[in-house]
């Protein structure tokens, strides 16, 4: 069975303030155009459809539209919620979609129910595990911690209960939007730490032949049965370096997996630069950077005059401008953003009972703050379902 494995559209979002929504459409038609040209026998879609909980109207039809084109195709599709996806709202009319071949997995209570989709060898079974928010699903899969590591546990048990109780040779294919250890984040994804812990272990997923993970935004291997097709598309200059695919995977008759990556069309490169203004508008090598979308680092000692507009004229697509001066680290001028800059939540708020009072916290007041954290999250996460 052919699989094309994708995740992370986003639909809706922006890319610092300049609208995606016409490079996702031509996403979608690549997308269609690989089913069609690759003889894909199923796709998978790995959770983050939309960008936000409501979504803009713009966003919904273009996800209206990518349905109706998969469903025309004759390709049974199988798609879950990601943690920026309202799981209700993705999730109405899944039961009548699912007629057309387009099979939505919302509900954490399914997990163990899979869409099952056969070939010549017999059947796959696919397992939809949306986004689990530890919180909110603690009590559904009956664990005393509430953790990503163990509502994910839980889950996989169910999926492999079920697994065993299906005849000899069925194939299991499983879908799920997690940050899964060894994997390599980027600054455009939501966090979800709780308790101080954002990942949990592959070795969650043993006992199926493929994993599609969604949540990490760039295409990465963790393992061969274990992989994270990225998002098709840059939402943060971190992803400059990215190569935006999906996977193509086959799943042969015992179950082994081989994988080749599909490029995604991008609209256009992306670019950081680094340095003093004059260099950046003088070095003949960052000629081939002129079209790009980029990002500037100013480190002149002293912010020039205009500097936006300097280097708009070079690069016309300047989209972000940063000022780093070259500075000594202990040099009382560098910026309180610079100081914070890759420190977590946790970290900041240690730092400042530290510097309110003379020593850190200890391991019990540690605890309180990890707490605290933990409660805005689940009380966030509690409020976007609502809405």
């Amino acid at each position: 069975m052919r699989l094309l494995h994708t995740s992370d559209w986003h639909l809706g979002r922006s890319f610092h303030r300049v609208g995606m929504l016409g490079a996702q459409a031509d996403f979608i038609g690549h997308l269609v155009a690989t089913v069609r040209e690759q003889a894909v026998d199923a796709v998978v879609v790995s959770g983050d459809v939309y960008d936000r909980a409501v979504p803009p109207l713009a966003a919904v039809e273009l996800f209206d539209d990518a349905l109706h084109r998969l469903a025309d195709l004759g390709v049974p599709t199988v798609m879950i919620s990601g943690n920026h996806d309202s799981a209700r709202r993705l999730g109405v009319g899944a039961g009548l979609i699912g007629r057309a071949g387009i099979h939505l997995r919302t509900d954490p209570a399914a997990c163990g129910t899979p869409v099952m989709l056969s070939d010549a060898h017999g059947e796959v079974a696919f397992y939809g595990l949306p986004y689990l928010e530890p919180a909110l699903v603690k009590d559904r899969f009956q664990v005393t911690k509430a953790a990503h590591e163990t509502v994910l546990a839980a889950a996989m048990d169910q999926v492999r209960a079920d697994l065993a109780a299906r005849p000899p040779g069925t194939r299991s294919v499983v879908l799920a939007h997690a940050f899964v250890t060894g994997g390599e984040p980027s600054d455009s994804e939501r966090d979800i730490t709780v308790g101080g812990v954002a990942a949990v272990p592959a070795g969650v997923f043993d006992g199926v032949d493929y994993v599609a993970l969604g949540h990490l935004h760039g295409c990465q291997t963790l393992t061969e049965r274990v992989r994270y097709s990225g998002s098709p598309l840059p939402y943060s200059f971190s992803e400059a370096r990215h190569r935006k695919s999906m996977w193509l995977v086959d799943l042969d008759a015992d179950g082994d997996v081989t994988a080749e990556r599909v490029d995604c069309p991008v609209p256009r490169p992306l670019a950081r630069i680094r340095g003093r203004l004059e260099d950046l508008l003088a070095d003949p090598a960052l000629a081939v950077h002129e079209e790009a979308w980029v990002e500037a680092t100013l480190t002149d000692p002293v912010r020039p005059a205009d500097p936006m507009a300097r280097l708009t004229a070079r690069f016309p697509h300047t989209l972000s401008l940063v000022f780093d001066p070259d500075r000594a680290p202990d040099d009382p001028e560098v910026s309180y953003a610079r100081r914070l800059a890759g420190r977590a939540d946790q970290e900041i708020a240690e730092d400042f009972v530290a510097h309110v009072r003379g020593a850190g916290p200890d391991e019990r007041e540690r605890a309180v703050l990890r707490d605290a954290f933990d409660a805005v999250r689940a009380d966030d996460a509690v409020k976007e379902v609502a809405r």
